[in-house]
């Protein structure tokens, strides 16, 4: 089965697939920073007719909680990366590291870069977590 990108079935699989990898929970052992929001720009000619925003509160290597959020609510996350629909789809086929893209401004970072790219490990596993998921883009 295949889950919907970005879509709240695949947001649960991707919960699962963070929490039940050990690269990630060694990568980010001392992650202490807060809850990171991931958001998607709505792309109307695809589906996608509103901003979709992940929230994931990340500490010590663990994902406490995921959830769907606002873009109101997101903005209470001390890290928000906000990206179009095209860039997210090539960080999650792993063809644009987050970390890259949000120092190239092909990603937008709301929050500390340096503390992010002090995580660069981290966010990579996270990427890897990602390709796990069985994912359906909107526009394939």
């Amino acid at each position: 089965m295949e889950f919907p990108f970005p879509s709240e079935e695949w947001l649960k699989e991707y919960h699962s697939q963070i929490n039940s990898s050990e690269a990630y929970k060694k990568a980010a052992a001392t992650w202490e920073a807060g809850a990171v929001v991931l958001v998607i720009s709505k792309e109307p000619r695809i589906g996608l007719n509103e901003d979709f925003a992940i929230w994931l509160d990340l500490l010590k290597g663990v994902c406490r909680e995921s959830k769907k959020v606002t873009l109101e609510e997101a903005q209470k996350a001390p890290f928000v990366i906000t990206g179009d629909y095209a860039r997210w789809k090539q960080v999650v086929k792993k063809v644009l590291d987050p970390v890259k893209g949000m120092m190239q401004g092909k990603l937008k970072l709301k929050g500390d870069l340096p503390t992010i790219v002090r995580f660069v490990k981290a966010s990579q596993e996270l990427v890897e977590c990602s390709t796990r998921v069985p994912t359906k883009f909107l526009d394939e």
